[in-house]
């Protein structure tokens, strides 16, 4: 596939443009690239291989038409698992000084790079005929960068702009055109999916995982419905279970770790800001009610 445009790989990870670069990767080698952090954004295109990404410390499995935005700042690396299938990626930069100009342009150009600083929210896929819209326009925008035709200047930034924009486009497209009836089927849904497995770990990732949609849209979707965060939600649905447990005279810790907090220190302190007595105080008061 467009062997021509490939580049050779280099472990550089700062920019020599001040304003973007773009590669197309494909190796066979483990280069064993150690955690580290830009000052720039990097879009990253996973084509092929068996490779995962380490984010913040949480590793993420990959797959064809996955495509990661790390905003600067943000720890990662890339493990390659396996040499028997190349692995082959694109790698967009784009400086924090070339986003500002796009977004004095229009807000739309950096719509993506907010959700990602704001939800830390940094994996995105695409369906097949998606991401080959999106190698249409990355080979596109390689070409020119190659070529010594006339105009080549103004093309380059043609299309680099039109492929931020079309990143930006499909992303936020695809999080706010679900139909009302869809909105409604999901959000009971994940009440009862939260109400099942209270006891286990409840964060956005796994609900995102379970549910296919993004922890942003899933956030959004508890702070229209509730005034709530996911996670003010879940703490407040455990205090109450727990409370409900311990009224029923089942050991105060016991309560604790089935409803699913990890520690009686943070559930002591969550249980006495939601009721303003401890756990002790609230049962033996209840008990002596009875």
């Amino acid at each position: 596939m467009k062997k021509k445009l490939q580049t050779a790989f280099s472990p550089r990870q700062y920019m020599l443009s001040g304003d973007f670069e773009i590669y197309y990767y494909s190796d066979r080698h483990s280069y064993n690239v150690k955690s580290h952090v830009h000052d720039y954004y990097e879009f990253y295109f996973f084509l092929e291989g068996d490779v995962s990404i380490h984010i913040h410390g949480e590793e993420h499995a990959l797959s064809a038409g996955d495509m990661l935005l790390i905003p600067p700042g943000v720890p990662h690396f890339a493990k390659v698992h396996s040499l028997d299938v190349p692995y082959r990626r694109f790698v967009f930069w784009i400086s924090r000084t070339y986003c500002r100009a796009l977004s004095g342009i229009s807000p739309d150009y950096t719509y993506l790079m907010r959700l990602a600083d704001e939800t830390e929210w940094y994996l995105f896929h695409y369906d097949l005929l998606a991401f080959k819209a999106v190698q249409a326009k990355v080979f596109r925008l390689i070409e020119e960068i190659h070529s010594e035709r006339f105009g080549k200047a103004v093309q380059i930034s043609v299309c680099v702009n039109d492929l931020i924009l079309h990143l930006n486009r499909t992303v936020y497209e695809e999080q706010h055109t679900k139909m009302p009836c869809e909105e409604q089927g999901l959000y009971p849904n994940l009440l009862r999916y939260i109400e099942e497995h209270i006891e286990e770990d409840l964060s956005l990732e796994r609900l995102s995982r379970e549910f296919y949609v993004s922890k942003y849209h899933i956030a959004h979707i508890f702070k229209a419905n509730l005034g709530l965060s996911v996670h003010q939600f879940i703490l407040k649905k455990r205090i109450r279970m727990c409370r409900d447990a311990i009224c029923s005279r089942t050991g105060i810790g016991e309560a604790c770790f089935m409803y699913g907090f990890q520690d009686y220190s943070s559930f002591f302190r969550a249980f006495k800001k939601e009721f303003g007595m401890s756990p002790k105080e609230y049962q033996e008061f209840y008990t002596k009610k009875e």
